[in-house]
């Protein structure tokens, strides 16, 4: 993975193809170090005004380098042949890795407060999304209720795995998330087995461009025990793929979502705490 060492001055030109570093460059007090972004950062941090260098996927190389960035940001995964290609026309990039728990999320705090020699700024930061997940340990019911996520990017439908940061975010919230067969972080998930499992909540993340009917999808399917119904979207504080500093604020909105829970939610509950980081 491409990665930039601490540089002896903090970089003044930065561009960031991640919205989660954009909004930590922020909540770290150096956002103007910024010189280029990606169109989706801006719905983390109001008012970004800082021009369009890229989309997630793609950048053009010579419009890149007339920014003249002294760091490229970037995330593993899906990202890692931008990362690629990038690094390979001599820009300095740095792929933070995607988190697999909330603790990868405050791990790329850290990296993010190294690389801008903000790391005092990034503790604190990271001191205080610990607070907030330990006010929400703390708060959990007795009775969790279980939860199924369905993350349609695009048309396409993915789960989420015990290797992904969303299954954290569940746990926080005060749900279980319904276990996945494999060890993976986004499994094509077996619907059959999650029907088996009658799971009381079924939250949905979908983007606008592909938006996702939830009630017609499970008439489809023939889910007609009832579940509570959950919609997530791009909205900051209740995306649930976003991995910044809002992670909490998302954790804290779901909670709201679950708890004020009709008792129907609560009866028969199949899966327990026990099975939380299944899957």
């Amino acid at each position: 993975m491409t990665q930039q060492p601490i540089p002896p001055q903090p970089p003044r030109r930065v561009v960031s193809f991640v919205s989660s570093a954009t909004e930590t460059l922020f909540a770290l007090g150096c956002g103007e170090a910024l010189v280029g972004v990606t169109p989706y950062c801006g719905r983390y941090v109001p008012n970004l005004g800082v021009p369009i260098a890229g989309d997630y996927l793609k950048a053009d190389i010579d419009h890149l380098r007339s920014l003249e960035p002294d760091l490229v940001l970037v995330t593993s995964g899906i990202q890692a042949a931008l990362a690629k290609r990038l690094a390979e026309a001599g820009l300095p990039v740095h792929a933070l890795p995607l988190p697999a728990s909330r603790f990868g999320i405050l791990e790329n705090q850290i990296a993010l407060g190294g690389l801008m020699h903000r790391v005092a700024e990034a503790r604190a930061l990271c001191t205080r999304m610990e607070a907030g997940f330990a006010e929400l340990i703390a708060s959990a019911p007795l009775l969790r209720p279980t939860v199924f996520i369905e993350m349609w990017c695009g048309r396409h439908l993915r789960g989420i795995g015990g290797l992904s940061f969303i299954h954290d975010l569940v746990e926080l919230a005060g749900g279980v998330a319904v276990p996945m067969v494999r060890s993976e972080a986004y499994p094509v998930p077996d619907l059959e087995l999650v029907a088996a499992l009658r799971p009381q909540a079924i939250l949905f993340f979908q983007e606008p461009e592909f938006p996702v009917d939830a009630e017609a999808t499970l008439a489809g399917r023939g889910w007609s025990w009832g579940p509570r119904i959950i919609s997530s979207d791009i909205t900051k504080g209740r995306n649930i793929i976003h991995d910044g500093p809002s992670f909490l604020d998302t954790a804290r909105w779901l909670r709201d979502q679950l708890q004020p829970s009709p008792p129907a939610l609560l009866e028969g509950c199949a899966l327990r705490t026990s099975l939380v980081g299944h899957g």
